[in-house]
């Protein structure tokens, strides 16, 4: 479980967007991703709706991000999977559900990757309606023939909003798993959040060395979902 200060300082940067440059020159106002697959690839897509964290902010160059780093471990492990990165900085629920149908429509998605809810818990969001519309995108995703497997990452709510809160924001995402027999990544950052040597000046975002760690994290679980 992380702590309190681990807790504030991931939500506050999470939430981070806009018109912020890095001296890399990327910008937190749009989505990193790897570079687009050729049409001819015909692989069955891993699609990562997620934040800042899964589009890999900061780090100058796609193919660091924990996505791509997902990509070179199927591709060692001869999984035919091609991965999609669909993080998005400063992205909600809400924004998440916006984008889900046309992500769903673009590709022929295998398995997704649901990463959100983070920017609701910074803004203290009803814990109850940002579990509904993680649900709809969820349920949107089953209608698709034949559904993607799924595989949902669990976020933390500030601690300041109260131990009342901070509860039923953290068992949102342990419940939509089992109630979707959706597969579970604990706690993205785990061995990250926290170490100031793993992540980016901001404190927040993790390194090239950090995005390797989570990569490990959401490979434990992605390694059997593609078996």
């Amino acid at each position: 479980m992380i702590r309190s200060a681990t807790t504030v300082a991931l939500l506050l940067a999470l939430a981070c967007r806009g018109n912020r440059q890095r001296a890399t020159g990327s910008s937190d106002s749009s989505p990193q991703a790897p570079a687009p697959s050729t049409q001819s690839d015909a692989r069955p897509a891993i699609v990562f709706l997620g934040t800042s964290l899964t589009a890999g902010y900061g780090l100058g160059d796609p193919r660091l991000a924990y996505p791509a780093l997902i990509q070179a471990k199927l591709d060692s492990a001869g999984r035919p999977y091609r991965v999609v990165n669909a993080g998005l900085s400063g992205e909600s629920s809400a924004g998440a559900l916006d984008r889900i149908e046309w992500l769903l429509s673009r590709d022929r998605v295998a398995v997704l990757v649901v990463e959100t809810g983070a920017n609701d818990g910074l803004r203290g969001q009803n814990p109850d309606s940002v579990r509904a519309r993680i649900q709809s995108i969820l349920d949107r995703a089953r209608r698709v023939d034949p559904p993607p497997a799924l595989v949902i990452a669990g976020m933390e709510a500030i601690p300041n909003l109260g131990p009342e809160y901070v509860r039923k924001f953290r068992a949102i995402f342990p419940a939509l798993a089992k109630a979707n027999h959706a597969a579970l990544i604990p706690f993205l950052l785990q061995g990250v959040a926290g170490v100031d040597s793993l992540n980016q000046d901001d404190g927040i975002h993790p390194t090239a060395r950090g995005q390797r760690i989570v990569a490990e994290n959401v490979w434990r679980v992605l390694e059997r979902v593609t078996r």
